[in-house]
């Protein structure tokens, strides 16, 4: 296991888990340390009469703590595995004590389990029964579609100059409307319109794009019959209806040495949603691995670490232009610090081009430009290419001053995700090194 300080921090779930983190990577707050063949433990002293009891299984990068956070990692685990990516002989390798193999044992035991439950025969489906739920979800689905474009017509008929004044629940009800219809795509897309600034200037158009793109998804989904098999799964996973994992992983997918660009996280209602961008070095194809899980949970299905390189067969999921994938098998190899990508922002625009001709609604794509500077113009941050063509950076990114310090002033070649005019970096070619923001 050789992390850098940027991979460690990188899969801190917030900032000040990740300044408490740093504090807590000095060897005087620990009162024991140790390193196993796929464990890493050690106890720090905290304001209590007992040291908090951290463990890491390093096989899979889980961690857990006894400490009351109910962070994942908590500030405990990323200073432990920070100290150990400085000064890995500090720690001395030994039989891990009781409370770390019971915990690796009881780990080993669920995995086992759950490989006997995926290998087990699958229980018959009442055909029967299942396309009743299919077809009364579908019909659900078209009633709530069909009450949010009438919305859509009232609200473009009366004009939208008022919708700063609007109460909160005039799109809330909408919103619930499309849960209720079991339409959670349309929803979150819903929720995006009531989450814009509406006092923020140029607001308008910001709203009318949204607009635009619900109003799309849902003519699209009326028309479904008409359109290509792939824009149809596009069309369907942006309603909000799933494709089991399962299905995929019985297809043949693509390898690659994939650069793991960045990750993202997300939360609401105590959801938290991972992305992940990859970048396949061989086939130089771009994608996305969602992970999900309930705030409070320990583990990951794959654990990926922001910045390393993994050898691992992709399989996308049906689109007309692919992004999201499924991670069917990996491993880590050494990092490839190498950069390949769009020379400046007029390839990227040609790029998104080739998207929106073959599927109108899509979401933040990832890419990776040489040479960009951040810089200010009117009252705000931009990324200016080679060519001096600039485009804005996202509203409220939270690292423009670790960019401005990595960039000196000078232009860096970087990974960011976005679409249209917003985009926020997410990594830098530094130094001959790939760094996460």
């Amino acid at each position: 296991m050789n992390l850098s300080d940027e991979q460690v921090l990188a899969m801190a779930p917030d900032d000040s888990s990740r300044k408490s983190g740093k504090d807590l990577a000095n060897p005087a707050k620990w009162v024991s340390k140790g390193v196993g063949d796929n464990a890493l433990w050690g106890e720090c002293q905290g304001s209590g009469s007992k040291p908090y009891q951290t463990q890491i299984d390093t096989g899979n990068m889980a961690f857990k703590c006894s400490c009351p956070s109910r962070k994942f990692p908590c500030k405990h685990g990323l200073g432990l595995l920070l100290q150990y990516s400085r000064q890995p002989d500090s720690f001395a390798e030994q039989t891990p004590p009781a409370w770390v193999s019971e915990w690796l044992a009881k780990r080993a035991e669920r995995e086992e389990k759950k490989a006997v439950t995926a290998n087990a025969p699958e229980k018959q489906v009442d055909a029967t029964a299942q396309a009743k739920r299919q077809q009364a979800r579908q019909q659900k689905v078209s009633d709530g579609t069909a009450e949010l474009l009438r919305w859509i017509k009232d609200l473009v008929r009366n004009g939208i100059m008022d919708l700063p004044e609007k109460d909160p629940s005039f799109f809330e009800n909408m919103i619930r409307r499309m849960v209720d219809a079991q339409a959670p795509g349309l929803a979150a897309m819903m929720r995006e319109l009531a989450d814009i600034s509406y006092f923020h200037e140029g607001w308008q158009t910001i709203f009318m794009n949204q607009l635009i793109r619900i109003y799309l998804v849902i003519q699209g989904y009326q028309h479904l019959d008409q359109l290509p098999e792939t824009l149809q799964q596009d069309v369907r996973s942006l309603i909000g209806f799933a494709q089991a994992q399962e299905e995929l992983k019985e297809q043949t997918g693509v390898t690659d040495t994939w650069r793991v660009l960045g990750k993202q996280t997300t939360e609401e209602d105590r959801l938290v949603v991972e992305r992940y961008w990859l970048y396949g070095i061989r086939t130089q194809r771009r994608a996305l691995i969602l992970q999900f899980f309930v705030r409070g949970q320990s583990t990951i299905a794959n654990p990926i670490t922001p910045g390393t390189t993994i050898q691992a067969e992709l399989v996308y999921y049906p689109s007309a232009a692919p992004l999201r994938a499924i991670i069917k098998q990996q491993m880590t190899v050494p990092p490839d610090h190498t950069f390949s990508g769009f020379s400046g922002w007029e390839e990227v625009v040609s790029a998104q081009t080739d998207i929106s001709a073959v599927l109108p609604v899509y979401n933040d794509q990832v890419y990776t430009i040489a040479g960009l500077t951040p810089v200010w113009h009117q009252e705000q941050w931009w990324l200016q290419d080679s060519r001096q063509q600039l485009m804005p950076v996202k509203k409220g990114f939270p690292h423009i001053w670790k960019l401005l310090a990595l960039s000196g002033g000078a232009p860096l070649h970087m990974a960011v995700t976005g679409r249209e005019m917003q985009y926020e970096p997410i990594g830098v070619w530094h130094e001959h090194e790939y760094k996460i923001l």
